[in-house]
């Protein structure tokens, strides 16, 4: 009561102390406790609560306490207190203001025994209010790795703070170490933690973004390449690598694209390469994902970087666009023209009358000559057959043109005689004559033939055209250039069609007669064989005859039956130029061989060419050798001919 008047009445808390003192009752000091803990002298309160050996206000201390920030006096009433109770608001206090006092020593040998403090709400606070060393403490001894973790990087220890999140294995606490550890510059523990990050594909993204934001990208790609051989890898890590070399190490991405290709997102890596002009790679990717459409296209819109001749072609032939085609003709024949004919030996399915147009417009027909040769041998088309022959008249290949035209027939035939019939060169104008005959233009390939000297293509010509008109014109022609062995072939090679009236009146007004001699006497002999079978039916010679006569390769015609014999000269007998005798009617010709000696005035002399056509063989009862068409004889060689000079025997 005397110290309720004290603090109340009187209010002099210095004097209720002193009586406190003296009477040293706890229910004293507990009265003057409450009064002095509202009158906040805090601290003079918990040291009467401490005489009074009162816990029940523990509470108000708390607050009161915690206001006045005198956690070291708290201390005191705590432990004071925890010897009475055992509340858990006690004990967490206590652990509280340890911290606050930075009693950690004491602080840790009471969170180590016995204690029913709340140690995470404790470490919470303690975080939140920078004891960090106190919260390391606590977290530590609770388990809380993922708090701990987040801890240490506030204290800096970012090793220790490793550590505790790979205890703690949380991707949040992952990435707020990684983040501390990279920005502090601590590479090598920021890689550890990242390894940990990009295995997890949704957050692959982001910690790129840091990294690449940071300004990191070597240290990124570095984490990116271990990252490869994680055992959890997945496309992200692959694709994202790629694109991270195409943007600050395009060098490697070739090789990465090469590697891995087969694991990688296209699509993204697609617009990393376009955005970046690595045509190459991207022309390499769309290879790998079976786009062969757009891998074309690239490789021809951007052939310094991504063209290559044998690549190209193995993607070209997988296009399903074939108007592609058409669009790498045209490239190759602008950029790459000595390597057009191996690409469309390569293409399949082409349209090979628009190549031949699109190749010519650019005037490089050349260059396709051997794709054109390979058409050619299967395909007769008109396009590659004029192309090629135009080619051969450039190229001055006579022969080659010679046997374009007699094996492939579908072209302009006169278009190219035309061509050729203005050529400098004599076998192209033969050419011409021959194409104009082919067409019935017989006239053209008459005067070709004539004025180039042709004279056998030009008796051939007439002779298959069968107009009389143009064998006169070619008689009169040889009359009039002096040429008699020309008239008297004309008359042999055109026997059916010139009349003998008109070759009489030739032949004796340009003093020929010699010439044409031969052809009536083989006149005479057939109209005598006529009048002859209709006189006499039964001279008609038999049919079977007849036909054993052409089987054999003798031409029908005038038939001398009893040549005049040469004296001395046995089984030989001499024939006038132009005659044919028939071995039916002359059996004693025959020899043991099976063969005919026979002797035919052939431009008397020695040395002559046998140029009949006709595989000969000297009589073997002679003693001459077999001979072939066009061999020469020289009569001195030969033994036992000198009494036959100027004669040729065959069989």
């Amino acid at each position: 009561q005397a110290v309720k008047i004290l603090v109340k009445q009187i209010n002099d808390i210095e004097r209720a102390t002193d009586y406190a003192e003296e009477v040293n009752e706890p229910v004293v000091w507990k009265k003057l406790a409450k009064y002095q803990l509202r009158q906040k002298f805090v601290k003079e309160a918990i040291d009467s609560y401490i005489r009074a050996f009162d816990a029940e206000a523990f509470h108000a201390v708390i607050d009161a306490a915690r206001e006045t920030q005198m956690f070291d006096d708290l201390v005191r009433y705590l432990q004071m207190c925890r010897k009475k109770i055992r509340d858990p608001a006690v004990d967490s206090e206590l652990v509280h203001a340890y911290a606050r006092t930075n009693r950690l020593a004491d602080l840790e040998d009471f969170i180590t025994g016995p204690n029913c403090a709340q140690i995470q709400l404790v470490g919470d606070q303690c975080f939140q209010g920078g004891m960090y060393e106190a919260a390391k403490i606590l977290y530590n001894n609770i388990n809380n790795f993922g708090r701990l973790a987040s801890t240490l990087v506030r204290l800096k220890m970012f090793p220790q703070a490793v550590d505790a999140a790979r205890q703690a294995s949380s991707i949040n606490t992952w990435k707020e170490v990684n983040r501390a550890c990279l920005d502090a510059g601590e590479f090598r523990l920021a890689q550890q933690c990242a390894l940990n990050i990009i295995v997890k594909p949704d957050e692959l993204d982001e910690l790129i973004r840091h990294y690449e934001n940071a300004g990191h990208f070597d240290h990124l790609i570095n984490l990116m390449e271990h990252g490869l051989g994680a055992q959890n890898a997945h496309p992200g890590i692959f694709t994202g690598l790629a694109i991270l070399y195409s943007k600050y190490k395009p060098e490697k991405l070739m090789e990465h694209l090469k590697m891995f290709h087969s694991r990688l997102t296209f699509t993204k890596v697609y617009q990393a390469c376009e955005s970046n002009l690595q045509w190459s790679a991207l022309a390499f990717l769309y290879v790998h994902a079976e786009d062969y459409d757009k891998a074309a296209k690239v490789m021809i819109e951007h052939s310094v970087d991504a063209w290559d001749h044998v690549p190209f072609k193995e993607v070209i032939v997988k296009v399903n666009n074939q108007d592609l085609y058409y669009q790498a003709v045209e490239f190759y024949l602008n950029e790459h023209p000595s390597l057009i004919s191996d690409l469309l030996s390569t293409l399949p399915r082409l349209n090979h009358t628009k190549v031949v147009h699109s190749v010519e417009k650019v005037g490089h027909l050349p260059l396709i000559k051997k794709y054109l040769v390979a058409v050619q041998q299967t395909e007769n088309i008109k396009a590659v057959n004029e192309a090629l022959n135009n080619l051969y008249i450039e190229e001055e290949d006579y022969e080659s043109l010679q046997d374009s035209i007699n094996r492939f027939d579908n072209f302009d035939a006169i278009k190219l005689a035309k061509a050729c019939e203005r050529h400098e060169l004599i076998e192209f104008r033969r050419i011409a004559a021959q194409l104009y005959k082919k067409n019935k233009r017989f006239d053209q390939s008459i005067e070709i033939s004539k004025k180039d000297a042709l004279f056998q293509d030009a008796l051939k010509t007439v002779a298959e055209s069968g107009n009389r008109e143009a064998a006169e014109n070619l008689i009169n022609f040889f009359v009039q250039n002096n040429n008699p062995h020309g008239f008297a072939a004309a008359l042999f090679t055109c026997y059916d069609l010139v009349r003998p009236d008109v070759v009489l009146e030739i032949a004796w007004t340009h003093k020929m007669m010699d010439f044409a001699f031969p052809y009536f006497v083989q006149v005479l002999r057939e109209y005598t064989s006529k009048v002859d079978e209709l006189v006499n039916p039964k001279t008609k010679k038999p049919k079977q005859q007849e036909e054993n006569l052409e089987q054999s390769g003798f031409q029908t015609g005038p038939v001398l039956e009893q040549p005049p014999s040469f004296p001395g000269v046995p089984f030989v007998s001499g024939i006038p130029p132009g005659m044919v005798i028939n071995p039916l009617n002359h059996p004693h010709l025959v020899n043991s061989t099976g063969h005919m000696g026979i002797t035919v005035g052939l431009n008397p002399g020695i040395n002559q060419p046998l140029n009949q056509g006709i595989n000969t063989v000297l009589n073997p009862g002679l003693g001459f050798a077999p001979v072939v068409p066009g061999q020469q004889i020289d009569f001195s060689s030969q033994p036992g001919s000198s009494e036959f000079s100027g004669f040729i025997g065959f069989s």
